[in-house]
């Protein structure tokens, strides 16, 4: 039950200090539940150029058999040679190295959906609801255990 002390605010932004409080709460709550959280592991991958120059990568975790591919991204001028495609399978390949067969992300409808289903993915979940008729997928790929 409520108490009559307890004050709730609203902001229009994400006060930092309020931010890490919860968040820290809710990962000390998902420790309780789901001991082996523990095990999570980023994972991410880059292009560079011939100067050394990050021109893409890919970001995400590893969680048992599950890797999300949270960021990818390209650099305009490098686009259309093939890098998004490489750094997707770099990432997939060293996240099948720690046991990952299901793979999963999230893209909007203005992002790539074409792009991962050509590598494999499947629309699993589709959000409507954004304006100028956006739509988020959840999209995913399984492979087997010893598919490359």
């Amino acid at each position: 039950m409520i108490d009559r002390a307890d004050r709730f605010e609203i902001h229009d932004a994400v006060p930092p200090v309020e931010a890490r409080i919860v968040d820290d709460g809710l990962g000390d709550a998902n420790e309780l539940a789901a001991p082996s959280i523990a095990t999570v592991a980023q994972l991410s991958c880059f292009a560079r150029d011939a100067e050394g120059v990050v021109i893409g990568g890919a970001l995400g975790r590893t969680w048992g058999e599950c890797g999300e591919l949270q960021t990818l991204w390209v650099a305009p001028a490098h686009r259309q040679r093939g890098i998004a495609t490489r750094l997707v399978r770099l990432f997939e390949s060293r996240a099948r190295e720690r046991g990952c067969r299901t793979f999963y992300l999230y893209t909007f409808s203005f992002q790539a959906p074409r792009f991962y289903q050509s590598l494999g993915y499947r629309p699993a979940h589709e959000i409507r609801g954004f304006p100028d008729g956006i739509v988020k997928y959840l999209m995913m790929r399984t492979v087997a255990s010893d598919e490359s």
